[in-house]
This record gives structure tokens, sequence and C-alpha cells, in this order.
């Protein structure tokens, strides 16, 4: 899933990174205008499109699972909760809220372990709202440092899909044991649309802590390096210094 992930990520700012500078993530946004990267004024319009990007994709994906399979995952999930002593974790069988429940961010009882351990009657392993803000934040830190870094003008533009997309895969592999993998706030709220009632109840911690994170990230940048307010992060800062004009025939 973390590959795929990542994958998707890479190709996404391959097609698209000349285009609007690849923002998939709000969080990559505001980490970008705190850094003086991308102008303010652009910023509640990414929010939007991506946003409404994510609950397309949510709604496309609600309408297209197989209406069984739904029966099938719960009674999956509720063998395996049997076997191991824990509780089944709360979904809405027979419908297509079953895969969404199961991949929303949650913490505390919602988190990704709590349906599956169990030391003592009552007693579930589970990550509380604290570790998860705390690990939430580094993540979402580390994403969008490595995003302004790999598509500054010192970088090898080329390379900034690739790098960006492996942290997008590490970056998953981390903290999906912990929250479902909680590093992108749009991708969060698709997920909560057709969860359980939960998910948007938690909503507030996946859009606070990438943001945290991620006007860490942009404080950090804009300390040690200074760029364009330009929105597109792959290819404004290389016209700008490659830009060649032309006048009376010759190079100026």
């Amino acid at each position: 899933m973390a590959l795929g992930f990542g994958l998707a990520i890479m190709a996404a700012m391959v097609a698209f990174g000349h285009i609007s500078g690849g923002h998939f993530n709000p969080a990559v946004t505001i980490g970008s205008a705190i850094a003086g990267r991308t102008v303010w004024i652009d910023v509640p319009l990414y929010w939007l499109a991506q946003i409404v990007g994510g609950a397309l994709a949510a709604v496309t994906l609600f309408v297209t699972i197989p209406s069984l399979l739904p029966n099938l995952i719960a009674q999956s999930a509720a063998s395996s909760a049997s076997s191991s002593g824990a509780a089944p974790a709360a979904v809405a069988k027979g419908t297509g809220r079953t895969f969404f429940t199961a991949l929303a961010n949650g913490y505390g009882k919602n988190s990704p372990l709590a349906g599956l351990t169990k030391t003592a009657p009552g007693e579930l392993v589970t990550f509380n709202l604290m570790p998860v803000l705390l690990v939430t934040i580094i993540a979402s830190a580390v994403l969008v440092g490595i995003v302004l870094c790999a598509t500054s003008r010192r970088a090898q533009h080329s390379l900034a899909p690739v790098a960006i997309g492996l942290t997008y895969v590490i970056m998953i592999l981390v903290t999906t044991p912990i929250s479902n993998g909680a590093i992108n706030p749009a991708t969060s709220t698709a997920a909560a649309l057709f969860s359980s009632s939960w998910a948007f109840g938690q909503l507030w911690l996946f859009w606070l802590a990438p943001i945290i994170g991620a006007a860490l990230a942009g404080l950090a940048y804009r300390a040690f390096a200074t760029d364009p307010a330009e929105g597109n992060l792959l290819e404004e800062e290389a016209l700008l210094v490659e830009q060649e004009i032309l006048v009376d025939g010759e190079r100026a």
C-alpha cells in the first residue's frame, strides 16, 4: 500500500509538477507558503482543489465497491478479533463504510492496533492522542522539508518526484501502525466522509498535526534559504534562473 501511494505521488508530480508545482497535500501547500515559495492568496485555492479531489476519489471508490465484499471483510475482521481475544472494530456491515472505516485515521480505541490486540479484559494496545500527535508532526515536518529541499533551485529537479515519492512511502510505513498513515489532511478528510462517525470526531488532529509539522519545516527552510514566492515548486525557479531575454536579437 505504501509503495503504491508513493508511486502514485511520483507519477502525479511528473505529470503536473510543471503546472501547479505538484501540491497534492494541504500540509505541503502551507509549508511552501510559510517558506515563501507559494503566495498566500493561492493557499485556499490549493486546499479547495485538494479536498474536492480527495472527496471525488472517495465517492468513486464508494460507488464501485462490490455489494457483497463488505460483508466478507466484516466477517473476516470479526473472526480475527475473536481469535486474538479482542473486540472487533465497530464497522457498518454490508456497506462500503466497512472499507473506509478500516482506512480512516484514528487514535485511542480507533488506532489500527486496537481491534487486533488485547492484553487483558478491557485492555487494548492503542496509540493515544499525544503519541499520534507527536509522530504525525514529525512525519509531516520530514515530508514537507524534503519537498521544499528537493524542489529548491539548488537541487536537481528531475529527481524531485523520486525523492518525494520515496519519502511518502517511508512516512506511510512509519505512521500506518500508529494512525493508519495520517500525513495528508485531504486524504484523511476523504476517508472520513464515508467512515463511521468517530472518524469525523478525530479528524481535527489529522489537520492540526500535519499543519504544525509543515509550519516547522517551512520556518526551518526559510531560516536557511530564500526563494521567490511562486506556486510552481518544480519549474518556476528554474525559469527564473535560466530564462533568456533577447533584446535586439542579442542575449541580455
